[in-house]
């Protein structure tokens, strides 16, 4: 699937889109413990290539970021694109599809019975905001550092965290990592902290507007709740 990865990278545009970010690192003098890349994907068009990778993109999306993450990592060192990075773990890849395919089970609505929204797929979603929050900075990648001084893992760019979609803010950063090796508390280096913006959306489904207008649909109760929609 790596291969058809490269190609489809090689074929839509993205290859030369990704080059052209490696060398604004590269350019950059400031040091980085993530490299981070948005790659625009048209899932219509990875399944005509490869079918299991179309698939793998629609249903297991973090998994199949892990793949571009490895092509990624390949052409960076083959094409010494990015002479500061170290290891695989310090790209952090989002895939931003161009749109899903019209079918219903792509479509979350709250409005809908049954829910059963428990896989970690793409979902479209429509609605009307009803509120904003400020934008407020979260963590989006940090190095830790083993606390021993003896151990090889005390330097280098081993221990990377990276903010995965549904994440918690702890799931990225906290005081009690230890060492795989020789099981030392893991020390956060600051300096390597990769911050990005938040915003925090209240929403209510569309169906709401039937509601506005007095229309029931011939039902004689019915609620309406909100939902939280993050922004990163």
């Amino acid at each position: 699937m790596r291969e058809i990865a490269l190609v489809y990278l090689d074929r839509s545009g993205g290859l030369q889109k990704f080059v052209h970010d490696c060398k604004k690192y590269n350019d950059s003098k400031q040091s980085y413990a993530v490299y981070r890349f948005v790659i625009s994907i048209n899932p219509s068009d990875i399944a005509e290539l490869d079918a299991t990778l179309g698939n793998y993109i629609l249903h297991s999306p973090i998994q199949a970021a892990q793949i571009f993450q490895s092509v990624c990592f390949i052409a960076i060192k083959t094409l010494s694109l990015i002479e500061q990075l170290q290891t695989e773990a310090q790209i952090s890849v989002l895939l931003k599809p161009t749109h899903l395919p019209p079918l219903p089970s792509y479509v979350l609505s709250l409005s809908a019975f049954p829910f059963n929204y428990t896989s970690q797929r793409f979902y479209m979603s429509e609605g009307i905001v009803i509120a904003m929050g400020t934008v407020t900075k979260y963590t989006q990648g940090a190095r830790f550092l083993c606390i021993e001084e003896t151990c090889p893992f005390s330097e280098g760019f081993r221990y990377i965290r990276v903010h995965l979609p549904g994440a918690t803010e702890s799931a990225t950063v906290r005081n009690d990592f230890v060492c795989s090796l020789c099981s030392s508390p893991l020390q956060e280096d600051m300096k390597f902290r990769v911050l990005g913006d938040k915003q925090i959306v209240e929403m209510i489904d569309a169906e709401v507007l039937n509601a506005l207008k007095g229309y029931s649909n011939d039902q004689s109760h019915f609620r309406i709740q909100t939902f939280t929609v993050f922004l990163r």
